[in-house]
């Protein structure tokens, strides 16, 4: 039982202690009664006997309910306090190792824990601070992607300070019976010296954009071809994670299926569909012998990854971790289902200007795909290789809005505090944070739902600058965090924020600046990259410049 408070004496005293004593009295009572009327025990001695053993539970009793109490006030409120009760299960904690014993390592006695050194003043909030140890640190020494505007990174970080739309029409296959016909579809896509020809012909793209990205971030974190003898292959993974798979495997093995019959399926169809096999393929390319696995949040799953993979490195259990996500979905399947979630921007007169984050005539989000993935390290292995430190990686959370399946929660209750426990995990005040690269996928609640989740976190409005990346590459599902993590850390490294394109008719309601249309120079202090997908799975990674 939980200790009580007497209030109008302010002392404290335990249900346990009463039961204890109570039963000791009961005790004395019963041993009492059963000595027999007619043993040889003179009366007297029966009655002293009695007397003496009544007399001392009583006193125990009453004791116990007028002695000082055992912790003072001062110390049970502290005890009490907000900061001092039991929080969710810290995802840095090392797992049991025995899990089948957890419940009997529970019966073990425990030594007695003393409080003395708590204070009233105990709940006082500290200052945020941030991670010292190198070893537990996590920078950024790498980046690389496949998007709509190409393979390189600087390039890509051009086309969006240009404000340039990777949006166009559908020519990958026939769109014209679709109600929504544009997408942010990749052309003239090449993996030549990064995938053999054989496998090449092979794969999905959702695989073959996840290697080329994969490669060409080792290669920009000074780990390209025989320089990777510099690393323990024992302790390096791979977390690239998918929302839809190999998609295009899957539907031609179906289609075969129905057309043809089971002799025609592809015997890679489930070893190329499952979601997975981004990061196994990535990691036998590579040697990479460490964490090796896939999340998949839908359009949460690449900041899922990053925070999965710094702590897999806060956690001693890898030096360096590939992390990030791809996707390949823009098929006839792929476009037929989320236009059939009335998901989709149908302005086909005009697809350039149809992904308008925060316009009041935004109708809904432009399909995009690609691969975005970082390579992060402690800073200690980075340091002890002379690695090129391009940024920090400061903190994530991740959680669950536990309401519907597609709908944002109005109130944005999940997503203020996934930015809250992101910024905890960070090291990092509200106030410090001045800039946002927003979720901001182009549909009606979606848009305004994330607003209302950040006003709740950042009071200031005037102090945050907000940009959406989506507005020009589309929405790339499984990996529009990868995408957008870059474009976050390129905005530091380089102090100019992309533009929000297609800002036409803003919501009056949104009130931050959100760099409508043109680029804007600015120094980032801390930043912060929001995915949210399907499902309610909501995740937000901190980034800043590195500062030894």
């Amino acid at each position: 039982m939980r200790a009580s408070i007497n209030k109008s004496s302010g002392q404290y005293f335990s249900f346990n202690s009463i039961h204890k004593q109570s039963s000791l009295v009961l005790f004395c009572l019963l041993l009492f009664s059963v000595v027999p009327a007619n043993s040889n025990f003179p009366q007297h001695t029966k009655s002293t006997h009695a007397f003496f053993f009544l007399s001392f539970s009583f006193v125990s009793l009453f004791t116990s309910l007028s002695s000082p109490p055992l912790l003072p006030p001062s110390t049970m409120q502290a005890l009490q306090a907000p900061s001092l009760r039991g929080s969710p299960l810290n995802p840095l904690q090392k797992p049991n190792p025995n899990p089948h014993f957890s419940n009997v390592s529970r019966l073990r006695p425990r030594p007695t824990k003393r409080f003395s050194s708590i204070t009233a003043s105990s709940p006082t909030v500290s200052a945020p601070k941030r991670e010292k140890d190198p070893k537990k640190r996590v920078v950024i020494t790498g980046m690389g992607l496949v998007s709509v505007f190409g393979n390189d990174v600087d390039a890509y970080y051009d086309k969006l300070l240009a404000g340039e739309s990777g949006i166009g029409p559908i020519d990958r296959f026939d769109a014209s019976k679709f109600p929504t016909r544009f997408g942010g579809q990749i052309r003239g896509f090449t993996s030549q010296g990064y995938i053999d020809g054989k496998n090449d012909r092979r794969l999905d793209d959702c695989l073959r954009y996840c290697i080329v990205a994969g490669k060409k971030a080792l290669e920009d974190a000074d780990l390209g071809g025989d320089k990777l003898s510099k690393i323990d292959k024992e302790r390096t993974g791979v977390l690239v994670g998918t929302g839809m798979g190999g998609l295009t495997v899957f539907s031609d093995g179906v289609q075969n299926l129905i057309e043809k019959g089971y002799r025609k399926i592809t015997p890679f169809f489930i070893p190329y569909a499952i979601t997975n096999m981004a990061s196994a393929l990535l990691g036998i390319e590579l040697g990479f012998m460490g964490p090796n696995y896939s999340i998949s949040t839908a359009c949460a799953t690449s900041n899922y990854c990053f925070y999965a993979a710094a702590n897999h490195i806060r956690r001693g259990e890898a030096e360096l971790m590939l992390a990030g996500g791809t996707e390949a979905a823009i098929i006839p399947i792929g476009l037929g289902g989320f236009v059939a979630c009335r998901a989709l921007s149908q302005r086909n007169d005009d697809p350039q200007t149809a992904s308008r984050p925060w316009d009041k005539d935004r109708d809904g989000f432009v399909m995009g795909e690609g691969s975005g993935v970082l390579v992060m390290e402690s800073l200690e292995h980075a340091m002890k290789r002379g690695a090129p430190i391009i940024a920090e990686y400061l903190g994530g959370a991740v959680n669950c809005d536990a309401y519907h399946m597609t709908d944002p929660r109005a109130d944005g209750l999940g997503v203020s505090s996934c930015i809250e426990r992101s910024l905890e995990d960070a090291g990092v005040s509200p106030e410090e944070v001045n800039y946002i690269n927003a979720h901001a996928t182009s549909t009606l609640a979606g848009d305004l739902a994330e607003i209302n989740a950040i006003k709740k976190v950042f009071k200031n409005t005037s102090d945050i600058k907000i940009n959406a990346t989506k507005s020009m590459i589309g929405h790339c599902l499984g990996a529009a965090g990868g995408l957008e993590a870059i474009a976050t850390v390129k905005a530091i490294t380089t102090g100019w924020l992309h533009p929000s394109i297609n800002q036409f008719n803003p919501e009056p309601s949104v009130e931050f600046d959100t760099v409508a249309n043109v680029k804007q120079q600015h120094e980032v202090n801390v930043a912060i990259s929001n995915s949210f997908g399907f499902g309610g799975h909501n995740s937000v990674v901190a980034f800043s410049a590195f500062k030894p």
